[in-house]
């Protein structure tokens, strides 16, 4: 196959879809979505995109896997474009030479590089991969979960100061122990309302597939979840409500009957955004991507008791 366009002919109205892997760190950004006269991640990569293709509007919109708030970092996060023929054409060209046949092996690493070259003066973002992917390819519909990290560190860790942009320091030494047995009660499948901030028209059903707590060797505290998918502050909630049973607060048994009432409380406190980290987003086989997708955008349920 040649992204070559001859120009006795109208380039095609074909597209071709990009995953992109980005990290970045959220600290100097007002979240992921674009928001007018605000730095955020998605305004600058799109930003980028339209100066490399200035030429050959419109310039490509990116949908993401999960949209971060402000504050939070991303190690692993996933975004897609698509890209028409005569774009395709104008970036493989541009990399090998004006004039030579492009190979479609080379259209990825030329978005990656491309777009590096913009970004390179923002060290706190960067776009670690690029590849072709299937059309049937969504970054948020056809995803099968998403992993989150929590950093937290009380006094019995180290409080590094090299790390302090990623992780939140606590004044109270926690019990992991508890913690971590409260965490395991919430995971399956269940109305997380009490743990998120409501949306209008967004289901707050959710399946944690994995929440535990560790100390790593230099004592910092770090959940890990995993989910589906993850509603408005949900994570840094949930976190927050193990903080409240590590602290002696609350009772671990607590976090389940909140749940079930299904109405946000005073008795734990959001955490502050700058210790989360998304960290990783999982995707089923190609031939599975569409089915996922369909599968996702259809509105969730609880099973009859």
């Amino acid at each position: 196959m040649s992204l070559h366009a001859p120009e006795d002919r109208p380039a095609q109205r074909a597209s071709t879809r990009i995953r992109l892997d980005i990290a970045y760190d959220g600290t100097g950004f007002n979240g992921w979505a674009r928001q007018p006269g605000m730095r955020t991640v998605q305004g600058e990569i799109e930003r980028a995109l339209a100066t490399v293709l200035r030429r050959y509007p419109p310039a490509p919109t990116l949908v993401v896997a999960g949209r971060t708030d402000a504050g939070v970092h991303a190690t692993g996060q996933v975004a897609h474009l698509d890209l028409t023929a005569e774009q395709a054409v104008a970036l493989v060209q541009g990399r090998r030479g004006r004039g030579r046949r492009g190979n479609p092996s080379d259209l990825a690493e030329a978005v990656r590089a491309r777009l590096s070259g913009i970004l390179n003066s923002q060290p706190d973002l960067v776009i670690t991969g690029a590849a072709i992917v299937p059309d049937g390819f969504d970054a948020r519909f056809s995803a099968l979960w998403r992993r989150y990290e929590y950093r937290l560190a009380d006094p019995a860790a180290v409080h590094d100061p090299l790390q302090r942009l990623r992780t939140t320091w606590y004044p109270v030494e926690l019990d992991t122990g508890a913690m971590d047995a409260a965490a395991a009660t919430l995971v399956g499948l269940h109305d997380f309302a009490a743990y998120c901030k409501r949306r209008a028209g967004a289901t707050t059903i959710r399946t944690l597939q994995d929440f535990r707590w560790r100390r790593d060797p230099d004592g910092v505290l770090v959940a890990a979840l995993k989910a589906d998918a993850f509603c408005h502050s949900m994570v840094r909630a949930l976190v927050g409500a193990c903080v409240a049973v590590g602290e002696g607060k609350l009772a671990g048994e607590r976090l389940v009957d909140m749940r079930i009432d299904r109405a946000r409380t005073s008795e734990f406190k959001v955490m502050p955004a700058r210790g989360l980290v998304l960290t990783q987003v999982g995707y089923p086989d190609d031939a599975e991507l569409a089915l996922r997708a369909v599968q996702t955008r259809a509105r969730r349920e609880l099973p009859e008791e």
